[in-house]
């Protein structure tokens, strides 16, 4: 804790001054955000640091493993879905980011035994939203035999499933129709800092910058 007072201090000392005109003017006349960015809840991805962007740029949701559930799913499985309708319809972001990670617990999990017991009964449950993925990688992926190789291509796939869900809800549909959103999948290689892009022609995930 005491690291983060400290930090706290030196942004206010330090660096506030950079951002004093732009904090103002967003106190001013609110966030216009043109990018809801969903991300995992993992402490190594951090969507501001990678793609350098400002303070209101970005309209950011983390959850562990970043899935995203149907939007039939309520209750307290899906906060994720408030803040897609939020974004999408009261703050009209142009670009819809699903960003999944190498290396990521969740996937993990989520290919080997989920939580039992009493103790993490709501990891539990919203890992099971993405069983679907699991069930790509058991069907499809039987020949990875490499285990990070395999979590890898769960995070992958739980992207495509992320897109997919993004289109159940009403909201998103009616902006993708009309030509005003745009959905993305990327996946962020921790050890490189490499971003790739999804490119539903080739069905691959490219280089950033290099997909069609």
């Amino acid at each position: 804790m005491q690291r983060l007072i400290e930090g706290v201090h030196k942004f206010q000392t330090d660096q506030f001054g950079n951002y004093q005109k732009l904090f103002r003017k967003l106190s001013q006349e609110g966030q216009n955000p043109h990018t809801l960015f969903i991300t995992c809840s993992d402490s190594r991805v951090l969507a501001e640091l990678i793609t350098q962007s400002k303070p209101g740029d970005l309209f950011v949701v983390k959850n562990v493993g970043n899935i995203i559930p149907q939007s039939n799913v309520t209750g307290s499985t899906n906060s994720t879905a408030a803040a897609i309708e939020f974004a999408v319809e009261t703050l009209r972001v142009s670009d819809i980011v699903v960003c999944g990670h190498s290396q990521c617990g969740a996937m993990a999990a989520l290919l080997g035994n989920l939580p039992n017991g009493q103790s993490m009964p709501h990891l539990r449950e919203w890992l099971k939203l993405a069983t679907p993925v699991r069930e790509i990688i058991q069907s499809q992926y039987a020949h990875l035999s490499d285990e990070a190789v395999r979590i890898n291509t769960a995070g992958e796939e739980n992207v495509l499933f992320g897109l997919e869900n993004l289109h159940s809800y009403h909201c998103v549909q009616e902006r993708l129709m009309d030509g005003s959103l745009r959905l993305h999948g990327w996946f962020f290689k921790i050890a490189t800092a490499e971003l790739f892009a999804y490119d539903p022609e080739t069905k691959q995930f490219l280089p950033l910058g290099t997909e069609k």
